[in-house]
C-alpha cells in the first residue's frame, strides 16, 4: 500500500465504504476501521502500521490545507 486509494481498496475488501463528505472526515473514518480490522484480526500487523501511516500524512496533510 502508498496511497490513500490503497487503503480504501483494503477496506473495500471487507465491505466498508467511507464517504462523509470532507475528506479529513473520511481519513479519521478509515483510521477508526482499520483498527477495527486490526484489532478483529482480520488484517495482520505490517499491513495496519503501513495503513495508519499513509492514513497519518493524509491527515496531516489535509490539516495543513484547511489552515491555509
Amino acid at each position: 500500500m502508498e496511497s490513500l486509494y490503497d487503503v480504501q481498496q483494503l477496506l473495500k475488501q471487507f465491505g466498508i465504504y467511507v464517504y462523509v463528505g470532507k475528506r479529513i472526515y473520511d481519513i479519521e473514518l478509515m483510521q477508526i476501521e482499520l483498527k477495527n480490522l486490526y484489532e478483529g484480526r482480520l488484517i495482520d500487523r505490517d499491513t495496519y502500521l503501513n495503513g495508519w501511516r499513509i492514513l497519518k500524512r493524509e491527515h496531516h496533510i489535509e490539516e495543513s490545507r484547511e489552515g491555509e
